[in-house]
């Protein structure tokens, strides 16, 4: 029983750090990485599909992702969809192939978006904790209804205190590391 609320906690533990891993790779950084597009939804024969789907995404160089349609009639889409998307990008055909330079970052929107990245470690950091709060609950409620005792009680809110200590520290790795790529010029 009190493994099965250490897993499940676990789990979900797991799941809110690949979240927070996700939304710090939407936060871009100066130089260029073929993940910035992934989320970039493009119109492809009536259904909207993520521009990986349609073309092939590259580096150029440390600055510029080149985005090659399979088909010669998705280039203008493709252009659009990445032009239109939240991202701040400003794509140019040249023949074939896409160039999306990554524009530089000026150092109040390094500040800013540092800020947003605080933001999401701390709904991580919450997200982390809830799940501890739920599972010391469900602890709470074993021993009312006499499952466990108040050792194994006390015992199992330990063992979920020691995940909740191992994934914030986790997050704050993270977020130490997205601080400094930000900041590096």
């Amino acid at each position: 029983m009190i493994n099965e609320i250490k897993k499940s906690a676990e789990q979900k533990m797991q799941k809110s750090l690949e979240a927070f891993k996700n939304d710090l790779a939407k936060v871009r950084t100066g130089r260029a990485h073929t993940g910035i597009l992934d989320h970039v939804m493009v119109d492809y024969y009536g259904s909207d599909v993520p521009v990986n789907q349609v073309a092939n995404v590259t580096l150029i160089d440390a600055r510029t992702i080149g985005v090659q349609p399979w088909e010669k009639p998705m280039l203008a889409k493709i252009e659009k969809a990445i032009r239109d998307s939240d991202l701040g990008l400003n794509p140019a055909s040249m023949g074939e192939i896409i160039r999306v330079p990554m524009p530089m970052l000026t150092e109040e929107r390094r500040k800013d978006l540092i800020k947003v990245v605080r933001g999401e470690a701390e709904g991580a950091r919450v997200a982390v904790r809830n799940i501890r709060r739920d599972s010391n609950t469900e602890f709470k409620n074993l021993l009312k209804d006499k499952t466990i005792t108040e050792d194994d009680e006390r015992r199992g809110q330990d063992e979920i205190q020691k995940l909740t200590d191992k994934y914030t520290a986790e997050i704050d790795k993270l977020l130490a590391a997205k601080e400094a790529d930000l900041m590096a010029v």
